[in-house]
Order: C-alpha cells, then sequence, then structure tokens
C-alpha cells in the first residue's frame, strides 16, 4: 500500500516544504470534467502578464534551486516556468488525467510538481536530497539525459541504491505514469519564503479533490 511508503526530505533548506499526495487505484483514463473546466478557466487567466505579487512566487521558487552550481536558467527553469509559456503560447499539454491534474497544480500556484508510477518505481521508500556529481536520468523517449548535480531531486530506494526519479525540472521516462498506471504519487516543491504550510495544506486538499474523480480511494496527503 502506498501509505506504507517513506518519503524523507534530506534537503538542506528551511525555505523548502514538500507537499506529498499518494493516490491508489487510480483511473488515468478517465475524463475529468470539473478539471476540463477548472483548466479551461485557468488557461485563459494565465494569458495575462503575472501580478508583482505571483512575480515574487516564481522568484522565490527559482531560488530554491540555487545549490551549489546548479543555476534555474535556460532548460534548467523550474517546470512551472514551462507550464507557463507554454500557456502563453497555446501549447499546454495534455497527456493523462493525472498529469493534467498536477499541471493545473502547478500552473495554478505558479511551483513545480512532480509525478510518478509508484509501480515503476518500484520502491517503499523516497528521499529527497540535493544530487551529486555523476548523477541523472534519461527524461524523454529521445534519451536525452538531464545532470541532477545540486539539484532538489527525489530518488527511489532499493536498499543501499539510490536511484534519481524526479526534479522540479523534469521527472525520470523511467517512473512517468503510462494509459496503465494505477498508483501514483505527487510531490510539490514549495517555497515558504512567500508561503505557508497551511496554505500548502489547502493545494494539497484541491489535488486530493480533484485526483478523488478518477479513484474510489481517498488519497493520502501529507508535509514533510
Amino acid at each position: 500500500m502506498l501509505t506504507e511508503c517513506v518519503l524523507q526530505n534530506l534537503i538542506p533548506r528551511k525555505d523548502l516544504a514538500l507537499g506529498v499526495l499518494m493516490v491508489e487505484e487510480s483511473d488515468v483514463n478517465r475524463p475529468h470534467a470539473k478539471l476540463e473546466q477548472k483548466l479551461s478557466q485557468l488557461l485563459a487567466a494565465r494569458k495575462q502578464v503575472l501580478t508583482p505579487e505571483e512575480e515574487k512566487w516564481r522568484g522565490a521558487v527559482r531560488d530554491l534551486l540555487r545549490n551549489g552550481t546548479y543555476k534555474p536558467t535556460g532548460r534548467g527553469k523550474p517546470a512551472s516556468e514551462y507550464l507557463l509559456r507554454a500557456c502563453m503560447e497555446n501549447d499546454f499539454p495534455r497527456v493523462n488525467s493525472a498529469v493534467d491534474i498536477i499541471n493545473y497544480i502547478s500552473l495554478n500556484y505558479l511551483v513545480p510538481v512532480s509525478l510518478w508510477d509508484a509501480d515503476l518505481a518500484k520502491a517503499k521508500e523516497y528521499r529527497f536530497r540535493l544530487g551529486k556529481k555523476g548523477e541523472g536520468y534519461v527524461f524523454n523517449t529521445a534519451g536525452q539525459v538531464i545532470d541532477v548535480e545540486d539539484l532538489l531531486t527525489g530518488f527511489a530506494i532499493h536498499g543501499e541504491q539510490e536511484i534519481p526519479i524526479v526534479t522540479p525540472v523534469k521527472d525520470s521516462l523511467l517512473s512517468k505514469t503510462t494509459p496503465q498506471s494505477k498508483n501514483v504519487v505527487m510531490v510539490v516543491y514549495y517555497p515558504l519564503a512567500v508561503g505557508t504550510r497551511d496554505h500548502l495544506q489547502l493545494v494539497l486538499q484541491e489535488s486530493a479533490e480533484l485526483f478523488s474523480d478518477i479513484t474510489s480511494k481517498k488519497p493520502f496527503l501529507a508535509i514533510v
């Protein structure tokens, strides 16, 4: 069961909280009318220039990624900025209901969100820390690799082996959802410099409500 999974936050930053949502027995292919309506409204609203307050959020998220040698510029920007640009260019990605939910949350709150298939990750323990030199993973079908040195990274733990699977920039092809995905885990990379744990709790609750439409089980949420 996903609720038996352990997730550790070993990232040495007091301005970062990880919002976790675990969803069992979901149907990622199920149509989601409520999400479609909310996403349609949001895509229209996000055509506007960000407000000064929203720019603070974008800046705070970038600051979370400024660790050691890592700089959140170019292709290394947070995934939330990619989604914002895609929205502006009328090229917002649509994948399946689970991915569409996390992309909605990311675009709405301007925070990066990762999602992985727990069955493909094949782990009962996950650890978030800064990546080390030489660590990385393939993130698309073209075989492109992301170097995660000094980047906030989530690892699937297999005994003594740590396998990197997610970051706020791109997630690993190894554990990305497929049409057969049932058990998924979502993580929000949340900047406490501009937000609060209470607000993050509300973000997770909205996420859980949306996922509830594609599963018969109550999603489990936590902040670490």
